[in-house]
């Protein structure tokens, strides 16, 4: 560490943002997870983590409200390929079987219950090993920041960090609410990522969903059944911004619901999708960079802790404007996990 510069270019063997860490070395482990199965527009998802990796070499180290974040120990674990491996194959399945619903043909046919149970299956397994490997890292005393893949891929880190925050709170921001019920019949659909933990978690003491601006009339019921589920619309933003309220206090009101310590999952989709034109499903309207990066640090000036995150649904383009919008909202993300690190341990 005493001979890295910051101010230098990455070099070709540096690990993510360039920086020397290994991950048994780093405070901060970021777990790629390339898995894009359940996706029902856009794929290429799962080349997310890779794509991040690669952009996040042009990131400039230095941010004025945390002049020494560069020397905070982040470091991204290898790239699974058995699991990527084994996205691609059920996501040849999945396609199968969404071809089937889409021709009317029954989903209770024999060929289509034996596909979706495979990808089912599949699905499972793959939160189990997100859940597992969390688990290990946080026993080692790490942080742990997950980088999609899909927005299904947070349900095992989600799960890990509840059992070490029994009081847990999730924020989250989307142009989705992620609220339904196996989405075309995936128990684990990026469209059920929200519903499956929140159902899972009884304790959960506030699901916060910012940038909403596409959602079902089963998840709008599903989260006014739910006094712990709270939204703040794309369109109830703009509505304050229109009415003259400074957006410093919107963030206030839309922290307040949620405890102490906030697991943040963060899909690229909830921003404008000038910032993000290939993510999966883009929807007009969203977050600017600035509002959502002002949502993240406010979560330690509000004298929360940062406790876990995940940055899902960023995918490649022709150029690298989706991963390069990616690695800087990851740069933040990191920057306020450290931030509440140091602040827990002072």
């Amino acid at each position: 560490m005493s001979s890295f510069d910051p101010n230098a270019p990455a070099s070709a063997a540096s690990g993510i943002f360039g920086l020397p860490y290994t991950e048994a070395e780093a405070d901060l482990v970021l777990l790629p997870v390339p898995w894009a199965v359940t996706v029902s527009y856009g794929g290429g998802a799962d080349r997310g983590p890779k794509a991040i990796f690669d952009a996040s070499m042009q990131v400039d180290l230095y941010d004025p409200s945390f002049p020494k974040v560069w020397a905070c120990k982040t470091a991204m674990a290898p790239i699974s390929k058995n699991l990527k491996k084994e996205s691609r194959h059920l996501r040849i399945l999945a396609e199968t079987y969404m071809e089937g619903l889409l021709i009317g043909e029954l989903a209770d046919t024999k060929e289509q219950a034996f596909l979706l149970k495979n990808i089912n299956a599949g699905c499972h397994t793959m939160n189990q090993w997100v859940e597992k490997r969390v688990t290990s890292l946080l026993k080692k005393g790490k942080m742990v920041g997950l980088i999609g893949g899909d927005h299904s891929t947070p349900l095992g880190a989600i799960r890990a960090l509840s059992k070490k925050h029994p009081t847990l709170s999730v924020l989250q921001i989307d142009a989705h609410c992620d609220l339904r019920h196996a989405y075309e019949g995936f128990r684990y659909s990026h469209a059920s990522i929200s519903r499956n933990f929140h159902q899972e978690l009884p304790q959960l003491t506030a699901l916060v969903q910012v940038g909403i601006r596409d959602l079902c009339q089963e998840e709008a019921d599903y989260a006014q059944q739910n006094s712990n589920i709270h939204h703040f619309s794309d369109r109830y933003l703009q509505d304050c911004a229109a009415e003259g309220q400074p957006w410093k206090k919107t963030v206030e009101h839309i922290l307040k619901p949620l405890g102490k310590e906030v697991y943040l999952s963060f899909d690229i989709d909830g921003l404008d999708p000038s910032l993000c034109p290939n993510t999966g499903t883009p929807v007009p309207g969203g977050l600017s960079f600035y509002q959502a990066v002002s949502i993240v640090q406010a979560i330690h000036a509000s004298g929360r802790t940062l406790v876990g995150f995940d940055l899902v649904e960023v995918v490649p383009g022709e150029t690298e404007w989706d991963a390069n919008v990616g690695a800087r909202i990851l740069f933040h993300l990191c920057t306020e996990a450290h931030r509440s690190h140091q602040n827990t341990n002072q």
